[in-house]
């Protein structure tokens, strides 16, 4: 199983304030899930700035505790171009989100080698240390075509692992897993998440930029969920 257990009572999320992450902690909240810590990672990307503050307001608002950790040490074993400043990070027409074998180029310019991976596994570290049953990452079925640690078949290999790490056999479970954007901002309405709280892009602008591939995927998602967040994207 992907999603979140029923069974669940405490949950250790990550939250990168994206549209994903967000979405899944309101979702567990609605579920009566003890969030009883968020987690938020510096890994040196160049949207940290805005990725800490917003989920910290994201916690905040929620009224969960809210914990960044550093590990900037990611630079020194990758060069994506999320966090290495002699790369540049696709955007505008160097992005076709509908052309899987441009997506996939794109996919390998900002890949952070095994980022999910161990982000999940210091999760499940606090996790068993708190007594949490599970950790809770923000994935979609969208990019789970080109980055294959957002798909559900990773939750749950990766579960299996934690059967073994773990004393009391941490999952991770993940509500939209199997959802693509649009459905995600739909089901984000229902739980009357701010959207202004929201931080898909990845760059630290005042306002999302609009051009990289997580602004574009997340404007389509929003435009076909008939949502308008003209205001917070730049030049708009």
């Amino acid at each position: 199983m992907a999603e979140v257990k029923k069974n669940t009572k405490k949950v250790v999320a990550l939250l990168s304030s994206g549209l994903d992450s967000t979405v899944n902690i309101f979702e567990a909240m609605k579920h009566h899930h003890e969030v009883v810590l968020a987690l938020t990672f510096n890994y040196g990307q160049k949207a940290a700035t805005k990725e800490l503050e917003h989920s910290a307001k994201i916690a905040a608002y929620l009224g969960i505790p809210h914990r960044v950790m550093d590990v900037t040490w990611f630079k020194e074993f990758n060069k994506s171009s999320l966090l290495a400043e002699d790369q540049v990070i696709p955007t505008g027409v160097d992005v076709e989100i509908d052309n899987f074998e441009k997506s996939t180029d794109t996919a390998k310019s900002v890949w952070v080698p095994n980022r999910n991976g161990i982000f999940i596994n210091i999760a499940a570290a606090f996790a068993e240390a708190m007594n949490a049953d599970a950790v809770m990452p923000g994935f979609n079925a969208e990019e789970a075509i080109t980055f294959p640690d957002n798909s559900r078949e990773f939750l749950e290999q990766i579960t299996k692992s934690l059967s073994y790490s773990t004393a009391n056999k941490v999952s991770v479970g993940c509500f939209t897993a199997h959802l693509r954007k649009p459905d995600i901002v739909r089901l984000g309405q229902g739980l009357k998440v701010p959207w202004e709280l929201v931080w898909p892009c990845y760059f630290s602008g005042e306002k999302w930029c609009g051009q990289c591939e997580s602004c574009q995927r997340a404007l389509r998602a929003f435009h076909s969920a008939k949502v308008s967040v003209e205001h917070l994207v730049k030049n708009n």
